[in-house]
């Protein structure tokens, strides 16, 4: 979404990560004026998917920048709008999502009811507005909530590189040839 909204070039945002200018310009947009259909509500699972909601974000940002006469990679005057709903939108899924599996472990003995605790790390936990509703979520449901400071919930890429850093020195499932591997770069 914020590759889309070309936030890199937003004046607030140029140095951000694009989670962070989500962030950012979201405490000051207004979510209501945009509702987006919370994704896989026909199923019952724990499953999460954030592809139909980006479909369904794309699809605004296209017909705004029709409305206001704009190219794609200029920005949009209701850019923090379309940030906060998108933001809500996608904590409102994580924290369903979650408390169905919350529910799930206790139903099925996975989770003692008591001194049960939600861990969430990665950059969605860097996110303060979801990290608010998951802390909401926990305490309601009286789980503990433990979450890494901000600083060490970064890009994904850093924790497989930290994991493979300990099954190196573990000598766990170590590549020792990169004969056949194909990769491309970004």
């Amino acid at each position: 979404v914020a590759r889309r909204l070309s936030l890199r070039k937003h004046p607030e945002c140029c140095s951000m990560a694009g989670g962070k200018a989500i962030e950012h310009l979201a405490q000051t947009g207004n979510r209501q004026q945009h509702t987006f259909r919370l994704p896989m509500q026909q199923y019952r699972n724990c499953d999460f998917s954030f592809s139909g909601l980006q479909n369904l974000v794309n699809k605004v940002i296209i017909q705004k920048e029709k409305e206001e006469g704009i190219r794609e990679g200029e920005i949009l005057s209701c850019v923090k709008d379309i940030a906060a709903a998108a933001q809500h939108a996608v904590a409102v899924h994580i924290i369903q999502r979650t408390y169905r599996a919350m529910l799930f472990c206790i139903k099925n003995s996975i989770l003692s009811s008591k001194n049960a605790t939600l861990v969430v790390s990665g950059g969605v936990a860097s996110n303060q507005y979801i990290r608010k509703g998951l802390q909401t979520l926990a305490d309601v449901n009286d789980f503990a909530l433990l979450c890494p400071p901000p600083r060490l919930c970064t890009d994904n890429g850093v924790m497989i590189a930290w994991n493979g850093i300990e099954r190196l020195r573990a000598g766990l499932g170590v590549l020792h040839s990169t004969d056949g591997i194909r990769y491309e770069p970004k």
